[in-house]
């Protein structure tokens, strides 16, 4: 039988998403003892990578677990903070506050999720304190507080998980070296031409700018927006997110840390988008996310500028974007990854993550040098399943606003907004139930927190809940608030914690260095 497995992979680009899939391919490929396969990475110095992505979902600890990447070394190496969720201020109305947590609000009651036990209670008794009092990871970020969850043995303080900040470009260099340590290779040119076969229309190779041919038998894109192959070689197509997401423009600049190191994002809503604030060990990541037919370039600088904590450390760089997607991430030989496969704006830091999830199923999808269009078909299914869910859920931060106090506000409480998500924010408006269309996705909890966040009071709460007894629902509540107070109360500071595992991480690479020797 022909031998047709995949012998060589070509992934054009470097930065976050290039490196994120050289260094699983290269560890489980590279060096197979029978059926090695090369990784080569081509990226050009002269192109260079967004990079505004600092902020990640907890996913990104089950990815860097797959590597075997030591968590402290990690930390130190990427200027790593953690973090526990994402504060919201100023959407919904003016003056509104509240927190999307990586956690839950307590276990079940009866079967019943606690929300519905919360939402019971809200309606018996005026002046009920805010859900987010029995979010583990809520009040810790509150305090400024963080450990990691126990999860060997988790007790009811453990129900959280969280993510990380950190400093795109050093972990995108921390996974070039993990991918070369392991057997990528990596070669630097300027990609000046793709060559397809004449029958099968397969990319078999890229050539550079001097001369040098790149041939392969799989091609990842992780080109950026420009789609180098799976839109200029083979015009995969791109649905226009526009009309849901008005926000085409951003403005990024880094600016000096402060001694509260909070371990979370926070993205504060404007007049025309939003603004983030992404704290890392070595400075602050700030950015500002917003519509240039609502507002002007100039004027968004300056509510940046004049947003920032700390002294700036460069010039705002200018960014422009279309909401959307490829209509196909696969398409024969090339498989899109990161920005060339889609991109929905950062707000809740899902742009990593995506490409998590493309690299993973990729990897359990992996083709011989057919490239099936059948498999081309399930990626393809599931990865559009998956932006299309983020889209959703990013929807809703704008959708469900009260603001009338801008042109572009008014434009969010208004827009047309798809049936998939419509559909969710009724059920829960009527019922307290979430609707989970992408179980892959975002979970109840944080569906609750944003619609609960944004001022969406669900009109019942499940039935089922009237069939614990009150005292019992108020023994519970009062329980957990207090076991949360009293975990919390014991924990360092995030900065205090962050120290410990660089210093961690400093005394393990002194410990190796005579074994090295």
């Amino acid at each position: 039988m022909m031998d047709k497995s995949i012998r060589r992979i070509v992934i054009v680009g470097g930065g976050t998403a290039g490196w994120m899939t050289a260094a699983p391919l290269a560890q489980r490929l590279a060096r197979h003892p029978t059926q090695a396969c090369d990784v080569i990475l081509v990226e050009s110095p002269e192109i260079g990578t967004i990079g505004v992505g600092e902020a990640t979902l907890p996913t990104i600890r089950f990815y860097n677990n797959a590597l075997g990447l030591d968590g402290a070394d990690f930390v130190k190496k990427t200027q790593a903070s953690f973090k526990l969720g994402i504060e919201f201020k100023d959407w919904g109305h003016v003056g509104n506050r509240f927190f999307h947590a990586f956690g839950d609000f307590g276990p079940p009651l009866a079967g019943s999720a606690a929300h519905m036990h919360w939402l019971r209670l809200a309606q018996e008794f005026t002046g009920m304190p805010a859900m987010e009092n029995w979010s583990m990871p809520s009040v810790m970020a509150r305090h400024g507080k963080f450990v990691p969850p126990n999860e060997e043995t988790p007790g009811m303080t453990d129900a959280y998980s969280y993510g990380f900040h950190f400093d795109a470009g050093l972990y995108a260099n921390y996974l070039r070296d993990y991918a070369l340590r392991h057997g990528a290779q990596r070669i630097e040119g300027m990609i000046v031409d793709v060559e397809r076969h004449p029958e099968s229309g397969f990319v078999t190779a890229v050539k550079l700018r001097d001369g040098r041919r790149i041939e392969g038998d799989l091609f990842v894109d992780c080109s950026g927006f420009r789609g180098l192959l799976i839109e200029g070689a083979l015009q995969a197509g791109y649905e226009d997110w526009s009309d849901y997401l008005p926000c085409n423009s951003a403005q990024a600049v880094p600016c000096a840390g402060v001694p509260e190191l909070t371990p979370f994002t926070r993205s504060t809503a404007r007049e025309a988008g939003w603004l983030w604030r992404i704290p890392l060990q070595h400075r602050t990541g700030n950015g500002h996310v917003y519509s240039n037919a609502f507002t002007t370039d100039d004027k968004a600088r300056q509510v940046l500028l004049d947003a920032l904590d700390g002294e700036a450390l460069d010039e705002p760089r200018q960014l422009r974007f279309v909401t959307g997607r490829r209509r196909k991430s696969w398409v024969k030989n090339v498989v899109a990854i990161g920005l060339s496969a889609g991109f929905v704006e950062p707000l809740e830091s899902t742009s990593i993550n995506l490409i998590e999830t493309a690299v993973g199923k990729l990897l359990e999808l992996f083709p011989d040098r057919d490239c099936s269009p059948a498999l081309a078909d399930e990626f393809n299914r599931i990865m559009g399943m998956r932006y299309e869910s983020v889209r959703d859920f990013i929807i809703l931060h704008y959708k469900l606003t009260a603001r009338d106090d801008s042109e572009f506000w008014r434009y969010c409480r208004n827009m047309a907004i798809p049936d998939s998500l419509r559909h969710q924010i009724e059920l829960f408006r009527e019922t307290g139930r979430v609707a989970i269309i992408d179980r892959g996705g975002f979970a109840e909890p944080s569906f609750v927190a944003m619609m609960m966040g944004l001022g969406v009071v669900p009109k019942r709460y499940d039935p089922l809940a009237d069939r614990v007894d009150i005292r019992v629902v108020h023994g519970h509540f009062a329980e957990l608030r207090d076991m949360i107070a009293q975990a919390v109360a014991r924990m360092p500071s995030h900065r205090a914690y962050v120290a410990a595992q660089a210093a961690a991480a400093q005394a393990a690479a002194a410990q190796a260095a005579p074994r090295a020797a």
